[in-house]
C-alpha cells in the first residue's frame, strides 16, 4: 500500500510549506496555501525505469548538423506572426486569457484551417462536445475533420491518442481541467497541473506533435497555477481584451522559436475572430480632432508601429483621497509623471481626480507613452486641445528630461500614412538625420518637459515660422 503524503502548496507560485500559513513566505500572497495529499510513488521501480532509458541515449556533438525545423502556416497571418512564422513541429504552446476572451473560439478556427494539412485532436475538459459543435455552427466551421475528445484524465489521453494515429495538432482546453489519477490533489491545483503537463509534454516531444494548451488568468493577468509552467513550454501567449470591446489582442511573452513581445490584432464578431490588418486605422476611428484630453501616441509593439489614442480627464475631487483609475496603462508611470509634473514643473494634481483610459482595450507596455500622457494630461487641465493632426511620443526622466526612443522614423512613417503631418518628439539624435529628410512631417523637437508645459499654458499655435 502506497503511503499518504500530506503538504502545504501556495497556489500562486508552487512553494511547499512544513504547515498551513495564511501568507506565502515565497510570493507574500495571502489565503494561497491549500493542503493536498499525494501518493508516494514506489522509487526502486521509477528510477530502474529511468536508468533503462538512460541507457538507450547518446552524446551528441555541438558541431552536429542542425535538423531543419519545419514550420506550418495556420492561413491566418496575425497568428503566425506572433509565433515567427507559424507552428512549430514538436513545439509546446500555452495560451491564456480570461474566461470569455475568445480563447477557444481562435484556437478551433486554427484548428479548422489546418484540417486539410494536419490531424487535429480537441481535447476539452470545460464543455460538453455538443457545445463545441454549436461553436462550429457560428464560426461556419462545423465541416472541418476536427477530432473532439471529453476526457480530463491525462492518462485515458494519452492511450487514446496512442491507440489512433498520432495527432499533428493538439489542442487541451483547459490545462486546469486535466488531471493525473495518481495524485490525490483536486484538478487545478499546482501538483495536478504541473504533473499533467509534464504528462502531456512528454507525449509531444516524442511523438513530433504540436501541442497547445489553454490556460485561465488569474486577477493579476499571469496564467493561473505554478509558474514553473510557462518555463516548462516553448512560446507564452496572451490573449488580452475586455469582452465588451471588439478588439483582441494576441501577444506573445516567450517565444524559442521566433522574437517575444510580438502582438497579434483580432475583432470579434458574431462569426468569430477575423483579423485587423491595419489596427492604428481601426483604433483611431471615430476619433474627434480638436478633442480636449486626448493625444496620439505612435507606438512600437514588437516590430510593428501602432497609433492608439490616449485620453485623460482631471476633475476636483470631492472624496479626501483624490481617485486615480487607469486603463490601458501601467498606474507605476502615471504616478512617476504625476511626480514630475509636481517636483519639476510646479504643477501639483494631487487633490485632483485623474482617469486615464486607451480608447479600444488596447494595453500600452511601451515607455514613449510618456510623453504623451503628460500632454493629455495637460490639454485636461490646461481645457486646450492639442495641436490637430499630430503625433506624441518620447520618454520622460527623472529630471523632466525628454529622452530619445528607438524606431522614431518608424513612428514618424504611420503617422504619415494615416495623415497626421505634424510631431512632437525628443531631439533627434545627429546619426539618425539621414533617416528624416524626406519625412514630409513638420516636427517639433523638445528636450524638457518644461517645453511641453509652455506649449498648453501658452496656448499658441505649435508650428509657426519661427519652429
Amino acid at each position: 500500500m502506497n503511503k499518504l503524503i500530506k503538504r502545504y502548496v501556495c497556489q500562486e507560485c508552487g512553494a511547499q510549506h512544513p504547515r498551513w500559513s495564511g501568507r506565502c513566505d515565497s510570493c507574500n500572497s495571502w489565503n494561497t496555501i491549500i493542503e493536498e495529499v499525494q501518493r508516494k510513488s514506489k522509487s526502486r521501480q521509477a528510477n530502474k525505469s529511468s536508468s533503462l532509458r538512460a541507457s538507450d541515449q547518446i552524446l551528441e556533438a555541438l558541431s552536429t548538423p542542425i535538423e531543419t525545423t519545419q514550420r506550418t502556416a495556420t492561413a491566418m497571418e496575425e497568428f503566425d506572426r506572433v509565433l515567427g512564422g507559424g507552428l512549430v513541429s514538436g513545439s509546446v504552446i500555452l495560451l491564456g486569457g480570461d474566461p470569455g476572451i475568445g480563447k477557444s473560439t481562435l484556437l478551433l478556427q486554427v484548428a479548422s484551417k489546418l484540417t486539410t494539412r494536419l490531424k487535429c485532436f480537441y481535447v476539452t475538459g470545460e464543455e460538453a462536445l455538443d457545445q463545441i459543435r454549436l461553436r462550429a455552427q457560428r464560426l461556419h466551421v462545423e465541416n472541418s475533420e476536427v477530432y473532439l475528445l471529453a476526457v480530463t484524465n491525462v492518462s485515458d489521453i494519452i492511450q487514446i491518442l496512442e491507440k489512433q494515429k498520432t495527432p499533428s495538432l493538439l489542442i487541451v482546453d483547459s490545462i486546469q481541467t486535466v488531471y493525473n489519477d495518481l495524485l490525490d490533489a483536486a484538478p487545478g491545483t499546482v501538483s495536478q497541473v504541473r504533473s499533467s503537463a509534464h504528462e502531456l509534454i512528454r507525449f509531444a516531444k516524442v511523438s513530433n506533435t504540436i501541442l497547445v494548451l489553454v490556460g485561465h488568468v488569474t486577477k493579476e493577468g499571469t496564467v493561473a497555477g505554478p509558474r514553473v509552467l510557462e518555463h516548462m513550454v516553448d512560446t507564452v501567449l496572451y490573449f488580452e481584451g475586455e469582452r465588451t470591446n471588439q478588439f483582441r489582442i494576441l501577444r506573445s511573452v516567450k517565444n524559442r522559436f521566433g522574437p517575444t513581445s510580438e502582438i497579434g490584432v483580432f475583432q470579434m464578431a458574431q462569426t468569430g475572430l477575423s483579423e485587423v490588418t491595419d489596427p492604428s486605422k481601426m483604433l483611431l476611428s471615430g476619433r474627434s480632432n480638436d478633442a480636449i484630453g486626448s493625444c496620439i501616441f505612435a507606438g512600437i509593439e514588437g516590430s510593428r508601429p501602432m497609433l492608439a489614442e490616449i485620453q485623460a480627464l482631471i476633475a476636483p475631487s470631492p472624496y479626501g483621497t483624490p481617485r486615480r483609475s487607469v486603463i490601458g496603462l501601467d498606474g507605476n508611470r502615471l504616478a512617476m509623471i504625476l511626480a514630475v509634473l509636481e517636483a519639476r514643473c510646479n504643477i501639483s494634481l494631487s487633490n485632483m481626480d485623474i482617469f486615464l483610459n486607451v480608447v479600444g482595450g488596447f494595453k500600452i507596455s511601451d515607455p514613449a507613452a510618456d510623453l504623451a500622457v503628460a500632454a493629455a494630461l495637460l490639454s485636461s487641465l490646461f481645457n486646450f486641445p492639442p495641436p490637430k493632426e499630430s503625433i506624441i511620443f518620447g520618454e520622460i526622466g527623472l529630471s523632466a528630461e525628454i529622452r530619445t526612443v528607438n524606431y522614431s522614423d518608424i513612428r514618424l512613417k504611420e503617422g504619415f500614412k494615416l495623415g497626421f503631418t505634424e510631431a512632437i518628439m525628443p531631439p533627434i539624435r545627429s546619426i539618425d538625420l539621414k533617416l528624416f529628410e524626406e519625412l514630409e512631417m513638420n516636427i517639433k523637437e523638445i528636450s524638457s518637459l518644461h517645453d511641453l508645459v509652455t506649449i498648453f499654458k501658452n496656448s499658441n499655435t505649435l508650428f509657426d515660422a519661427s519652429t
